[in-house]
């Protein structure tokens, strides 16, 4: 098994990660009422570590209570400094190994507004939201950069600014911020966003030694979505996202986890799941882009791995043991596609997958049946986890679907 490039070490800046396993931010919704980690939090997190994963994100963390996703979603403010400091040297104190980022993020026009403020730089139908200013993203940007300050005392390897997904970051980047203002319109202002936020944190925080990158979506599968030819167009066209990259690299990038979709509205695309498995096939083209413009300087990850498991899937066309996590890593990371591969359902499923495939335990890995429970659990609000593999999220979505039905897959 020390054979696979997948069991390889690989520098990330000054760091270096033991092995080419990255475990996905995969939010919980399961920290106390200051946005705190809770006994749950620590518990996740405390698996996670024992896996030995190269690096390990924390899940979106908001740079603002006022507009959040999550109801029990983990804040990074002043308030919570001691708190992520202490949590942090607990988890190091279980394996000082792992690479640990935590990803920065603002939900914008995915804030809920049953809780909080829903925000917009443009209304997209079916979310709207308060309409920002120009004033309102400098505020903005001050959040995310104190945010990176607090990690970085706090005792963070290194911040995710997060650019995917239908979040904020995208939000700014989608030809469908059209608006004339000044992050709006032609690209050349909608990518300002994210290179004077760069910028800044690397101003604000010289330490050579403090990682910075970004998760992005390449193609967000909507019209005007990120990674589109227009605002008004779903086709693909790939020439901002590797703008995007090529300028995120100029400013001192390290890493890029590279993505697609948003769950809120292309959740197949972003998660490919058992009923359309082969959207996976198209991150391998994402991340093999990506990497064209990024290597060597920066490490490219990739996202939509779990999908292959044991290859004991739903792909058609494909011999079983070509059609594998364990085979689909080496060979993309061997064909120069990828760098290093991420995992976020299937860390729910077994947090220990890579210390398990490390030293040949096979027979004792729980791999993601990609039933997307979880993501129900997620979507409602609930404290998430595996719930073919733990009782107690099994319980809490029993009684989730008691109360309100069974949840039929539209927004998060």
């Amino acid at each position: 098994m020390d054979q696979n490039l997948l069991f390889t070490p690989i520098t990330i800046g000054k760091k270096v990660a033991t092995n080419r396993f990255v475990i996905n931010a995969m939010e919980c919704c399961d920290a106390d009422e200051e946005g705190n980690p809770s006994p749950r939090t620590y518990r996740r997190y405390r698996r996670l570590f024992e896996g030995d994963a190269g690096v390990i994100f924390l899940e979106a963390i908001t740079v603002s209570y006022e507009s959040r996703a999550r109801l029990n979603q983990l804040s990074i403010m002043p308030h919570n400094e001691k708190a992520l400091q202490k949590f942090t040297q607990e988890m190091k104190s279980v394996n000082p190994k792992p690479i640990f980022i935590w990803q920065l993020t603002h939900a914008g026009e995915l804030s809920s507004p049953d809780f909080s403020r829903r925000v917009c730089v443009k209304p997209l139908p079916g979310m709207g939201g308060d309409l920002l200013s120009e004033e309102d993203v400098d505020k903005i940007m001050d959040q995310f950069v104190l945010g990176a300050k607090i990690a970085y005392n706090a005792g963070a390897d290194g911040v995710d600014l997060k650019l995917c997904h239908g979040y904020f970051g995208t939000q700014v980047l989608r030809p469908y911020n059209d608006r004339p203002w000044k992050y709006g319109g032609p690209w050349e202002k909608r990518r300002q966003f994210a290179f004077d936020l760069y910028e800044r944190i690397r101003k604000e925080i010289p330490d050579p030694n403090f990682l910075v990158g970004s998760k992005v979506t390449m193609w967000e599968g909507i019209p005007g979505g990120q990674g589109c030819a227009g605002p008004d167009t779903a086709i693909m066209d790939l020439t901002e996202p590797l703008d995007l990259l090529r300028g995120l690299k100029e400013r001192g990038a390290n890493f890029i986890l590279v993505s697609a979709g948003n769950p809120s509205l292309t959740i197949a695309l972003a998660h490919p799941d058992k009923r359309i498995p082969d959207y996976a096939y198209l991150h391998h083209l994402f991340q093999k882009e990506a990497r064209k413009v990024l290597h060597p300087e920066v490490v490219t990850m990739g996202s939509a791995y779990s999908i292959f498991r044991d290859g004991k899937n739903n792909f058609l066309g494909v011999e079983r043991e070509k059609s594998s996590l364990l085979y689909w890593g080496d060979k993309n990371i061997r064909d120069g596609v990828t760098d290093m591969v991420a995992i976020g359902r299937q860390s729910f499923a077994d947090p220990h997958l890579p210390r398990k495939l490390r030293e040949g335990k096979f027979d004792e890995i729980n791999w993601c049946t990609l039933c997307d429970t979880c993501m129900e659990l997620l979507i409602r609000q609930q404290n998430t986890g595996c719930v073919v593999y733990e009782k107690e999220y099994a319980q809490i979505l029993r009684e989730t679907r008691a109360k309100l039905g069974v949840l039929k897959f539209k927004h998060t």
